[in-house]
């Protein structure tokens, strides 16, 4: 449905690091926050909120978009 992907650079092992957030319905007409994040070209981390409407999801994924960019992170062009 949604998602922004946002990426920065480590600074000790100049490493690139990935943080995606998602809104996507699930099969009970829920609304589903899907979070992955990790090293760049490797297995990442993954983690699913529910939320039983929109407005909440948004809300949730906004926090988390916004707590994630405050750590330095940039969005993906």
């Amino acid at each position: 449905m949604l998602s922004c992907l946002m990426y920065r650079t480590c600074q000790k092992s100049g490493r690139r690091r990935f943080y995606r957030v998602e809104l996507t319905y699930n099969l009970f007409q829920e609304v589903s926050v899907l979070r992955e994040w990790g090293l760049s070209g490797g297995r990442g981390v993954s983690r699913i909120d529910i939320y039983h409407s929109l407005r909440n999801a948004s809300e949730a994924a906004d926090r988390i978009r916004n707590n994630t960019l405050k750590r330095g992170y940039s969005r993906a062009a």
